[in-house]
């Protein structure tokens, strides 16, 4: 039987990719003594939100989570981010892999709204847990062995938040996206062309500024 570790080295943007990805480095030792073969690897990748504090600003951008903060003592709970996979080649010992996050920030997806409620200075951290499956080929001298990764197999591992907007930085400089209805869009598109605005932006900031508390909307 083999006997796998892991645990989490770092994990930082992706340079020069054209869609926003953070690459997980991973060291994978094998401790029984046995001669890996290949593992295909499985993980799933959730985020603790209550293994942290957070400021007045960060408990208030994530009201629309998890509510007020005199809830949080029963909606503060892990959720998952996503899951990735990778092929491992033979070693024995130990091995250093990596691993692809696709990210996205579609404010629509909980984890997009959760980190980018957070605020990046100050050492701010990410509690992440990664949990690992997969199958492990091991070679002996019969022939070629496969194993099941045990359920148990997981690397808590707390980002930097400022690895997260690095990287958003890096894909999306100043600028976000929403996801509206049709109709909304055309309402918008309407707004832009009757007020002579050029962009969406600037019709959606006109908007706001009518409903600016201390001012009244037309």
């Amino acid at each position: 039987m083999t006997d796998l570790q892991f645990s989490v080295l770092g994990i930082e943007p992706e340079l020069f990719a054209v869609t926003p990805n953070l690459v997980v480095r991973l060291r994978i030792a094998e401790t029984s003594g046995a001669l890996v073969y290949a593992v295909v690897l499985n993980c799933q990748i959730r985020i603790e939100p209550q293994r942290r504090k957070y400021s007045s600003d960060e408990a208030a951008g994530l009201r629309d989570l998890f509510g007020p903060r005199d809830r949080w003592g029963s909606t503060l709970r892990t959720f998952p981010w996503l899951h990735t996979a990778t092929t491992v080649p033979g070693f024995s010992g130990s091995y250093d892999a990596t691993l692809l996050i696709p990210c996205t920030y579609d404010f629509e997806v909980t984890a997009a709204k959760y980190l980018h409620a957070l605020e990046h200075g100050q050492g701010g951290l990410v509690p992440l847990v990664l949990l690992f499956s997969g199958t492990v080929f091991t070679r002996s001298g019969s022939g070629i062995h496969v194993e099941r990764i045990p359920w148990h197999c997981e690397a808590p591992y707390d980002m930097p938040v400022a690895v997260w907007h690095a990287l958003i930085q890096q894909h999306y400089p100043n600028s976000g996206w929403l996801r509206l209805e049709t109709d909304t869009l055309k309402q918008l598109a309407r707004i832009k062309a009757e007020r002579g605005l050029t962009t969406l932006d600037a019709a959606i900031a006109d908007l706001v500024r009518e409903h600016e508390p201390g001012e009244v909307a037309p």
